[in-house]
């Protein structure tokens, strides 16, 4: 038998350790400026082009190398942070496994000039695919600087499935700030296409988190200082007012590096239990200072999934530190109940009942129309324009005898030539006998399979929004002009993204004007957003949208969807039988009738033979 096991080369060896060091542009940015920082850089520059396609360029005015130094440094586990294993157990710099130049190397052409400071002399190298074409004597300033060009050139699978421009400059956004905060003494600049993007000076930890988020995020932050034995914790958290559903800032720093900690991040959690709502998230931005030697940075090729070895102590104090600095500022809410004037408690207790409370009902509301009266996304639509062309077909069904319903139903457009359910619950063909509701919530209804139960929001959330996606893909929406125009703040990566699917949003019925950085006017919507935060609407558009490769039908479904969730049926309405056939006769039209667009259950059978196992 000949032997079949061969060692690979060097060249496709390198490949492959690239693709567990640098995944897209972002990590590029990241090794190579931690490695500025650990030649003691106070400045560095980042110019981009194409969102690191096509260049990355990195400066920076650290200790520069010796041409020997700067020929060596793409060999793979050459480092100049350790000597030995044990080394590993007091680091203070970033990097240390000596990877992240040769996987560069491996994936892209680089040009790299370099002097050593106090040095005449620097080198110019040039590397092709791990492959070294070229080294000479350069006249240049001390420090580094890295042109990385045309990444994953020989690896086209890789380069093949990059996101966008704007989700790629994205992902190189967050990857950035998270460098930027934990180094807030050094000089930033951020050039992309010609355009600034950041220019921060070095100061303060609060500084340059305002620098980088807005200045309405100053009066949004606590201060936070504590020190142990075990850990030094500095840094800031959020008032609850401050709490948000996405994207909230939250950021770990532990010994100058960025780090994920889950356990760590449900401390802070605890802290603002009963503070803010269950699907809100606090902002912090902790800096965690420990000694080296209780910590392990290398489980991971990136380096931000760190153990502890004091971890449940560090947890501890953690909460009681969170929990110590809301009190101090008064954000919890405190009672006396020494005051000799104090009013009277009176003792009570529940009756005890099997049964839920009565819903209090609005009876004159009616789901099936369009309203009109408040809003609660802080502002006005005005009556002009108020109506989207065959809005009123979405409800006109459910004021119908049930017949004259049924018959109309064909000739309804959002209705026609709309396939059954993949996998049908019932037989469209089954006749609805009657319906029956239960709780002001479910309705049930007999067929020859059993008994359907249907959750009616749900029903009618899912009725809705397929009807609005094919009014918005018919492009027949009006917008809606707005008398005060409301004004939405964007960090920098959500401004990339946002002017990507703003062509979108305004075929989608917004109209929008770009004011200065990143600010936006809203100055018309969709017509059927009046009780919607428009704010929040668009703040989820941006989430939902971020890092998939077409944007177009995730933008017109956040809306449809959103749209559709305050225009249905809500729980409590009571309906007569004509509202309840007419709902289920539309449900069952639907091309996905058993869950919602977000995934939810709409309906449920339960079969003869489940009934008959009851007895």
């Amino acid at each position: 038998m000949s032997d079949v096991i061969k060692l690979l080369p060097d060249s496709v060896a390198n490949q492959i350790a690239a693709g567990e060091v640098i995944q897209r542009p972002a990590s590029v940015i990241k090794e190579l400026v931690e490695n500025a920082v650990d030649a003691q850089a106070t400045s560095i520059q980042i110019i981009l082009k194409d969102a690191g396609r096509t260049l990355i360029q990195v400066i920076d005015n650290g200790m520069g190398m010796s041409d020997t130094d700067a020929r060596l440094a793409f060999e793979r586990h050459s480092t100049s942070k350790i000597r030995q294993a044990d080394d590993l157990f007091s680091l203070h710099t970033m990097g240390f496994r000596g990877e992240a130049l040769a996987s560069i190397a491996a994936i892209s052409h680089i040009e790299l000039r370099t002097c050593a400071r106090g040095a005449q002399l620097g080198t110019k190298l040039l590397i092709n695919a791990s492959q070294c074409e070229s080294q000479e004597p350069d006249v240049c300033p001390a420090g580094c600087n890295f042109m990385i060009k045309d990444l994953f050139f020989n690896v086209p699978a890789r380069r093949k499935f990059l996101k966008s421009n704007q989700v790629e400059l994205s992902n190189i956004i967050k990857e950035f700030e998270k460098l930027a905060l934990v180094n807030y003494n050094i000089d930033f600049s951020v050039t992309h296409n010609g355009n600034m993007l950041y220019k921060l000076a070095g100061g303060t930890f609060k500084q340059r988190i305002i620098a980088l988020f807005g200045h309405n995020i100053d009066q949004q932050l606590i201060p936070l200082n504590v020190e142990t034995s075990l850990v030094k914790i500095t840094g800031f958290i959020g008032k609850p007012e401050s709490a948000r559903k996405r994207n909230a800032m939250q950021y770990f720093f532990v010994n100058g590096r960025f780090m994920r900690h889950p356990y760590f991040h449900k401390a802070v959690l605890s802290c603002y239990n009963e503070l803010i709502p269950d699907d809100s998230q606090p902002k912090y931005f902790l800096v965690l200072d420990v000694d080296p030697e209780t910590i392990d940075v290398n489980i991971h090729p990136t380096k931000t999934e760190i153990k502890f070895e004091n971890e449940l102590p560090i947890w501890q104090i953690i909460s009681v530190a969170v929990k110590e600095t809301l009190g101090r500022f008064s954000v919890v809410p405190s009672i006396d109940f020494d005051k000799e004037d104090a009013p009277e408690i009176p003792s009570f207790s529940l009756p005890h009942t099997s049964k839920a409370p009565d819903i209090a009902v609005d009876k004159s509301y009616n789901p099936f129309k369009q309203q009109t009266g408040s809003h609660s996304g802080g502002y006005i639509p005005s009556s002009q324009n108020s109506n989207l062309p065959n809005w009123e077909e979405l409800y006109k069904n459910f004021e119908k005898s049930k017949q004259e319903g049924l018959d109309e139903m064909g000739d309804l457009p959002a209705m026609t030539d709309v396939p059954t359910l993949a996998n049908p619950i019932v037989d469209v063909e089954d006749e609805i006998q009657s319906v029956m509701q239960l709780d002001n919530r479910y309705l049930f209804t007999v067929t020859q399979d059993g008994v359907v139960i249907l959750d009616q929001h749900r029903a009618h959330l899912a009725v809705l929004y397929e009807r609005l996606m094919r009014q918005i893909d018919g492009m027949n929406v009006v917008s809606q002009r707005v008398l005060f125009p409301e004004i939405i703040h964007l960090d920098v990566a959500q401004n990339a993204v946002f002017e990507d699917i703003e062509p979108e949003l305004e075929k989608a019925g917004f109209s929008l004007s770009k004011l200065s950085g990143g600010d936006w006017s809203i100055n018309s919507v969709p017509p059927g957003l009046d009780n919607v935060d428009i704010i929040e609407l668009l703040n989820e558009v941006i989430t939902s949208v971020s890092g998939v490769m077409s944007l177009k039908d995730k933008v017109f479904e956040k809306i449809a969807l959103a749209i559709a969730s305050k225009a249905a049926i809500p729980y409590g309405r009571q309906l007569n039988q004509q509202e309840m056939i007419t709902l289920i006769t539309d449900w069952r039209k639907l091309s996905n009738g058993k869950y919602t667009p977000s995934g939810k259950l709409i309906a449920n059978v339960l079969t003869v033979d489940q009934v008959m196992r009851m007895f």
